[in-house]
């Protein structure tokens, strides 16, 4: 079957602020606020992206600034306790930074950042680059995607792949990224073959059956 899902670096942002490891808290904190950004990657001189510094790596040190946790909390809490005492990004830094390649698949992106409860991967290249940043939000971009142009996909990669005619003919219609299928078909146990395939095509929100 012809075709391929698209891509993280269809979706993903290129411009992105980063920081080095010897970045200052101060300096981080303002970073994020200048860009409007609740993470950036920390990378060496080469670009290369050795972890991520995040708002809740920077809370910490708020957290506990008047405080003298028990010891409980001292053992519980000891890797926030260690952060609220850093001042610099290698000191407040998750690492190794979890990333992604830019030719991974979005399915592929959103399921990394669904296990890791992440809301956005460094895009890297083989060396490990900085190339770009991909969020949920950039992800969710895909459902707007045009019907007409969800339709065209599914009638070429879809229909004529599973009823080819002449025995067959299955009119696609798309309403709101809502694809369905009508018509008559040779081999309904084909249908749920078409269900997955269908719901694979970028864009489209559910898929419904009349044949």
């Amino acid at each position: 079957m012809p075709g391929s899902p698209h891509i993280v670096s269809d979706v993903m942002t290129r411009a992105v602020a980063t920081v080095g490891r010897d970045a200052a808290f101060k300096d981080i904190v303002r970073t994020m606020q200048d860009r409007k950004v609740s993470a950036l990657p920390v990378v060496d001189g080469g670009q290369r992206v050795v972890g991520i510094v995040s708002e809740a790596d920077l809370l910490p040190k708020e957290e506990f600034r008047d405080s003298d946790p028990d010891r409980y909390t001292q053992l519980r809490r000891l890797s926030d306790l260690a952060k609220a005492g850093s001042v610099t990004a290698d000191e407040l830094m998750t690492a190794p930074a979890l990333t992604v390649r830019a030719d991974a698949t979005l399915a592929q992106a959103a399921r990394t950042m669904a296990r890791a409860r992440v809301k956005r991967l460094p895009v890297v290249d083989e060396a490990g680059r900085l190339e770009g940043v991909v969020s949920r939000a950039d992800l969710l971009k895909v459902f707007l995607r045009g019907d007409e142009d969800i339709a065209e996909e599914v009638r070429r990669e879809v229909v004529a792949y599973l009823f080819p005619g002449p025995g067959s003919a299955v009119r696609v219609e798309v309403r709101d990224g809502v694809v369905r299928l009508v018509g008559r078909v040779r081999d309904t146990s084909l249908v749920p073959v078409a269900a997955r395939l269908v719901r694979a095509v970028e864009g489209v929100v559910d898929v419904e059956f009349q044949v």
